[in-house]
């Protein structure tokens, strides 16, 4: 038996703009091993690695859930402003929601101060009793310095989750579609390491 799968033209799409910082992050990191063996002048380029803990909340028709969310990060820094990332947060909400984020995100200096505050905006993809549904995030915070390659960001992100549900009826014969959007609000700290 041979099964198919179709994506829609919105999924392809949401697919596409989902996994190109990854590809971008396997180029930089394969453009960093070929170089190894053929030195280059510095690009600026940086890794920063570490993890995520705080609150996350969903909302939808009036109800809302809150919950505990954790997970790791990675980060390519390009130059000292611009990073491209992706993260992996487990919810503790019914049905354990899982969301694989990537981002960008844009940091900004403040003359004289070791804290660097940020706006991201990207894509994510949420496994919740099936999926992957789509979500859209942005938002925002700060990383305080706590050593020369340590700092704990303080985080907002938010942005809808749309959901989609099938269910077939065996009497009729008929499948009906279900739609609905949530909206995700996570506030987190965690830790964020500059590999050197």
């Amino acid at each position: 038996m041979k099964t198919t799968i179709h994506f829609s033209p919105m999924r392809k799409f949401f697919l596409t703009i989902f996994f190109l910082p990854l590809i971008l992050i396997n180029a930089q990191s394969f453009s960093n091993l070929s170089s190894a063996s053929n030195p280059l002048p510095s690009s600026g380029t940086e890794w920063i690695i570490g993890g995520r803990l705080g609150m996350s909340i969903g909302s939808s028709g009036g109800s809302a859930s809150a919950g505990l969310q954790l997970g790791p990060m990675a980060e390519v820094l390009f130059g000292k402003n611009m990073a491209v990332g992706t993260e992996l947060n487990i919810n503790t909400q019914s049905g354990t929601p899982i969301e694989w984020a990537d981002y960008f995100k844009l940091y900004f200096d403040i003359p004289g101060s070791s804290v660097k505050p940020y706006a991201s905006a990207g894509l994510s993809l949420w496994f919740v009793s099936g999926g992957p549904y789509f979500g859209i995030r942005f938002g925002g915070g700060a990383s305080f310095k706590v050593s020369n390659n340590l700092y704990i960001p303080a985080d907002l992100q938010l942005g809808p989750v749309f959901f989609s549900t099938q269910s077939y009826d065996y009497f009729k014969g008929t499948t009906t579609s279900t739609t609905s959007t949530v909206f995700y609000i996570a506030i987190t700290t965690g830790i964020r390491y500059i590999l050197p």
